[in-house]
């Protein structure tokens, strides 16, 4: 059933009740509580802990750890890599997302950097469109605010990503389990 949920999405205005019946309407949660659980984040991390060997956690009930004390101290630190991956994910669907704020949010104080974006872009679009046959010399043109906001928009991924590249470079199970 959760793979259908991948495939098939329940519609704008039901997906618009619902937010509003939760209260989530002109809230900053509007952008954090609709996506926190993914059908397909889910099937990575399942697909991960059971590729994990079971003599992982064997070793340590031999060494006297409980469940919680393998899951804290061994199972998580050995899946920051696929962590990693899905933070990085959700931080570039939440980077590059506009339309939430466009459908939920009224409150400007709320609205994303990619808002601002978009509404540059759409108001340089009409102007161009609306005057196009007559000249007028512009210090920008709408195909230079176009690669402006490229640059805008991927600069900070750009940045972010070297960061969290030794948890995709690393090996998974360095020096986990000696065969």
């Amino acid at each position: 059933m959760g793979v259908i949920t991948m495939f098939f999405y329940g519609g704008m205005i039901p997906t618009f009740l619902v937010i509003k019946s939760v209260g989530l309407l002109n809230s900053f949660w509007v952008y954090i509580i609709p996506v926190l659980f993914s059908f397909y984040d889910m099937i990575i991390l399942m697909n991960f802990f059971r590729s994990l060997p079971d003599s992982i956690e064997e070793s340590a009930k031999i060494d006297g750890a409980n469940v919680f004390q393998v899951f804290f101290k061994i199972i998580i630190p050995l899946s920051f890599p696929v962590l990693a991956t899905i933070a990085l994910f959700h931080g570039v669907y939440q980077w590059n997302d506009f339309f939430v704020a466009k459908l939920y949010v009224t409150d400007k104080t709320l609205y994303p950097i990619q808002y601002y974006l978009y509404q540059l872009l759409t108001s340089t679009a009409a102007a161009s469109s609306a005057k196009a046959g007559v000249y007028i010399s512009k210090a920008f043109t709408t195909q230079s605010l176009q690669q402006a906001t490229m640059i805008v928009t991927t600069l900070p991924i750009m940045l972010i990503y070297p960061f969290l590249q030794k948890y995709f470079i690393s090996g998974m199970l360095v020096g986990g389990v000696k065969e």
